[in-house]
């Protein structure tokens, strides 16, 4: 992602040290994305070399942190493919059985991951989608028993806040829109049908760069730092606004929104309330993402390779979603 703080390669040899990973062979700033400070690091034991990610946390605090590090360890436990956190050797407690996932560099919070194999998949067909629908109901599945809890950061609470904020910055038809929409997802969210909503641990920003594939194979999911305690079906809206929508238009296709939905089902068939709350999500998802890019193209942060991304994406997304509403087989 962006690089906010530089590390030196002495900061990042030292916690390879710690973390008993061997020798730093190299290191290497991510252009990317706009949360986290995240390096490629490569560290060398008894000859072998191995792949990693060093992520500096820029805005999730310390008490927030261990959320996300361990439903990535609870995840990698219970099979599903995600970069599974290092831990300090010996660290293991009664509270943390899997020990200290959380260091500090640079006088940030930071994690070191596993790097998954491949490449994401920026113009996925069909058996993507269907591979990362299956994936996505495992992973819902796996995360049942997972003990912690925290809301999703960037639900309804912060959508209510944030829109005040970026309107200024918008025209009055956008405007219109937020406010409309906005007022549209208070309503549904305070209905019985949403509350009948299958929830848990969600990832909550699975898009085509939070995926890899190898030889047309899904090797796994990464980034989970927006993930939090919500509805599946918001997960399942968040994919399927990505993945199985045209980027030019926001238009949906449905080969591939049959695709996911299919392969979802098969794993974890959608209960009534989601079927009928699907067409609502979607617009949802849309919101979520509108806001959050205005607010980060508006009020962007410096950061060595910022490049905020462009959020007309998600205003053609969301007009798309409420013009041709999506129903769910």
């Amino acid at each position: 992602m962006a690089v906010f703080t530089e590390v030196s390669e002495r900061e990042a040899g030292e916690l390879v040290h710690r973390l008993q990973l061997g020798e730093l062979r190299e290191l290497r700033g991510i252009q990317g994305g706009i949360e986290n400070t995240n390096y490629f690091l490569t560290a060398e034991q008894d000859g072998v070399r191995r792949e990693y990610v060093l992520t500096l946390f820029e805005r999730l605090t310390a008490q927030q942190l261990p959320f996300y590090l361990y439903l990535m360890k609870h995840l990698a436990r219970h099979g599903i493919p995600v970069p599974d956190p290092h831990a300090l050797a010996g660290s293991a407690g009664k509270d943390d059985a899997e020990g200290q996932l959380l260091h500090r560099v640079a006088g940030k919070p930071a994690a070191v991951v596993d790097r998954l194999r491949g490449a994401s998949v920026l113009d996925p067909g069909p058996a993507h989608c269907a591979a990362v629908g299956a994936m996505l109901a495992r992973m819902h599945l796996a995360a049942r028993d997972y003990p912690r809890h925290q809301p999703n950061l960037r639900g309804l609470a912060w959508w209510n806040e944030t829109v005040p904020v970026v309107l200024p910055h918008t025209t009055p038809e956008q405007a219109t829109l937020l406010r409309s929409e906005l007022a549209f997802q208070n309503h549904v969210a305070q209905g019985s049908l949403y509350a009948a909503l299958p929830r848990g641990a969600i990832h909550a920003d699975l898009f085509r760069d939070n995926a890899m594939f190898e030889d047309g194979r899904l090797t796994g999911f990464f980034d989970f730092y927006f993930a939090g305690v919500d509805t599946w079906l918001f997960d399942i809206a968040v994919c399927l606004n990505d993945w199985c929508v045209d980027l030019a238009s926001g238009a949906h296709d449905e080969a591939r929104a049959a695709a996911f939905l299919d392969a979802y089902g098969r794993v974890r068939p959608l209960a009534a309330a989601e079927r009928r709350l699907l067409p609502a999500m979607l617009r949802a998802g849309a919101l979520r993402f509108w806001i959050s890019r205005l607010w980060d193209f508006h009020l962007p942060r410096e950061a060595a390779l910022l490049q905020p991304h462009d959020p007309a994406h998600f205003e053609r997304v969301l007009r798309q979603r409420v013009a041709h509403p999506l129903v769910a087989p």
